[in-house]
């Protein structure tokens, strides 16, 4: 490092500040959502008293050595060596400090020494306190276009990190917003997401389709009545099912074989039907659907009475909270859909892309945008921005914390929406227009690991570290100069004395490497997405097909499901509704439930004839049931073919709908 000049760098190395050695911090003292085992501090800036000190530095920097004066549980004493300040790198984690300490006149000469700071207090806030700035009112900070106006790549844009930042407090109200009582049921929960007038929607629009095909075919088809809105809530609760029960072919769910078959579903519908609802199943007019080319083209028009009500459900169902996560997902898709992309470091490599807006926490989606494409204008303004500002419309000036990864982050962007009142984090490229030439890997070099580098404009901070590799990240939200550690679980076979990294507890936790605050508040809270898919994926909807719509389709059922799930875990605060009598009410008894409520007593024709036979197969002349000629035709006998006997007959029972031969068949079918 002596061949770089960190004044330039504006160096911002392993140092430490006020900390309290024997106390494991407050979750509400961090900052935002650390976890509690990550300990953080502040690391002072100060700089050179004259160009002397600096030179001398750099004509040092290459002699010093670190020393390792203490383990890990000597918590007893730490407190005193601190005050003493001869440590200039603290690493905190729940079993004690370790702190490492340069030679004496390093840390006389170092730009950032911490004897001033380290001597007369052993508090854990540091120097810039989270709480007194959300007291503080800052009238002008998002009121001008400043921020915008101002030309990122200008070389007097970036400066040295020790400016003081504004954040101001989250002070909206979160979480479910409904009136539902505590007698509500699963299904109640659900409707508020995805509401019976949607269910009608897709009764009205199915039965148009299967008009329009058989219009268009110029054939009537024999084996389709119209549907109604409890056959379609049966149908859906079904696909529900299958994604619990999940078997290779859906043809299986009606087998006859008692170890595969679902008497269930036979009782609910007809194969048959169920076919026939998947062949006509439709969100829109197809008579009405605009082709490419003409006036109000739309490239999701299949499945945008869908998109309109469920984006609406989803946003006023659930308060945004404060820390929010930006990502997108995947959906597989067999079908032909031109926007499907190709997304080699994703798990699933070709999809259908979907960005989403998560909770942090709890993984609750507020809203989803499908990627259709780069028109010319989504082009010009670029897709991620646009993406990013149209997911957070609504949020202005309400102080949220965004978080997105690398595809997103711009310095751009954060100043956007800096303007607009929100806070933002996350990894980028240091290629990406306005990150600091000083922080680019051409001249930081190699750095170690927990070292990093940082410049600042404001609010905005710009990091370089390195972490398992070198990372660079931008954050509005993060004050400069704040590292943490994290106690880091080890293998067994990665405590040897050759590793020369940092020591291992009795319990196998180690010392994890330091990390900036921006880097530590991204880990912590860019979890939205990735757990709000977990949640969807353990249980899938629907089946597959080569309609590339229907997989949207099932994506927002499984989503509204998802979001359903985490209000009434979050309305009753865990507690499982009434008349569950399981310990834990997990999304497995979630969905069954729901499922069953969806079904309820449906049955179709088949299942109510099944159940008129036998309720009456005491007395089947009773309620006239009697063999009488059914057709010209001779068909099988049912009883017969239930024994394996081949039979025809044209007699038979005209409410069961089967032929009988004349004899025993006919009282032996019916008992």
């Amino acid at each position: 490092m002596a061949a770089r000049k960190r004044r330039e760098l504006f160096t911002i190395l392993e140092t430490s500040a006020d900390t309290e050695t024997n106390t494991v911090s407050d979750s509400e003292e961090c900052p935002l959502n650390l976890s509690a085992d990550v300990k953080w501090f502040e690391i002072p800036f100060r700089e050179p008293d004259s160009d002397y000190e600096e030179e001398e530095l750099q004509e040092n920097e290459g002699e010093t050595e670190f020393k390792s004066t203490a383990a890990a549980d000597e918590t007893a004493d730490s407190a005193s060596y601190i005050a003493g300040g001869g440590c200039n790198i603290i690493l905190v984690t729940g079993n004690g400090i370790k702190h490492e300490e340069y030679a004496e006149e390093y840390a006389e000469e170092s730009y950032y020494s911490t004897s001033n700071n380290c001597s007369e207090t052993t508090s854990t806030d540091s120097d810039i306190d989270f709480s007194d700035l959300e007291e503080e009112e800052h009238s002008g900070l998002f009121s001008s276009d400043d921020l915008l106006d101002e030309d990122c790549t200008s070389p007097d844009f970036w400066g040295e990190p020790d400016q003081v930042i504004s954040i101001e407090p989250f002070t909206a109200v979160s979480g479910p917003q409904h009136s539902l009582g505590d007698d509500a049921d699963t299904l109640d929960y659900f409707r508020l997401l995805f509401p019976d007038s949607l269910f009608e929607h897709m009764v009205e629009q199915t039965n148009n389709y299967a008009l329009y095909r058989q219009r268009r075919s110029g054939r009537s088809d024999a084996h389709w009545h119209p549907t109604d809105l409890r056959e379609m809530r049966a149908y859906i609760g079904l696909n529900i099912l299958m994604g619990i029960n999940q078997l290779p072919d859906y043809g299986m769910y009606w087998a006859s074989d008692i170890f595969i078959g679902n008497a269930g579903f036979k009782k609910t519908m007809t194969a048959r039907r169920f076919e026939k609802l998947n062949q006509n199943l439709h969100l829109c007019d197809r008579e009405s659907e605009p082709t490419r080319g003409e006036l109000g083209y739309d490239g999701l028009y299949k499945i945008r009475p869908l998109l309109d009500v469920v984006e609406n459900t989803m946003w006023d169902s659930y308060a945004p909270n404060r820390c929010l996560t930006v990502d997108e997902c995947a959906i597989a898709s067999k079908g032909r859909f031109s926007p499907t992309q190709y997304m080699p470091s994703k798990p699933l490599r070709k999809g259908l892309k979907v960005w989403m807006l998560c909770d942090s926490r709890s993984g609750y989606c507020h809203r989803t945008r499908v990627y259709v494409g780069k028109p010319g204008e989504e082009a010009a303004l670029g897709v991620a921005r646009k993406a990013v500002t149209s997911l957070v419309r609504g949020l202005e000036a309400k102080h949220h914390h965004i978080f997105m990864d690398s595809f997103f982050t711009s310095v751009p962007l954060l100043q956007r929406l800096l303007r607009d009142g929100l806070y933002a984090c996350g990894p980028t490229h240091p290629t990406r227009r306005g990150y600091p030439d000083a922080l680019k890997p051409r001249n930081v070099g190699k750095l170690a690991p927990g070292e990093f580098y940082q410049c600042q404009h404001g609010n905005l901070v710009a990091t370089v570290t390195r972490d398992a590799k070198v990372m660079s990240c931008l954050s509005t939200n993060s004050a400069p100069g704040i590292v943490g550690i994290s106690p880091s679980r080890q293998r067994d076979g990665d405590s040897d004395g050759d590793s020369g990294g940092s020591a291992t507890g009795a319990c196998g936790l180690g010392l994890g490497v330091p990390r900036p605050l921006p880097l530590l508040l991204y880990q912590e809270n860019m979890r939205g997405v990735d757990l709000c898919d977990q949640l969807r994926e353990c249980y899938q909807v629907g089946r597959p097909c080569k309609k590339w719509w229907r997989y949207f389709l099932w994506f927002y059922v499984n989503l509204c499901i998802v979001n359903a799930y985490v209000i009434l875990r979050e309305t009753r605060a865990g507690a499982p509704p009434v008349g569950f009598n399981g310990k834990q009410f997990t999304q497995r008894h979630f969905r069954v439930r729901l499922a069953q409520q969806l079904i309820g007593d449906y049955q179709g024709a088949r299942g109510m004839e099944r159940a008129a036979r036998k309720r009456h197969a005491d007395s089947p002349l009773e309620y006239g049931h009697r063999l009488e000629r059914m057709s010209e035709r001779s068909r099988r006998c049912r009883n017969c073919t239930n024994k394996g006997l081949r039979h025809e007959s044209v007699f038979g029972c005209k409410i069961c709908n089967v032929h009988l031969c004349r004899g025993g068949c006919f009282s032996e079918f019916h008992k």
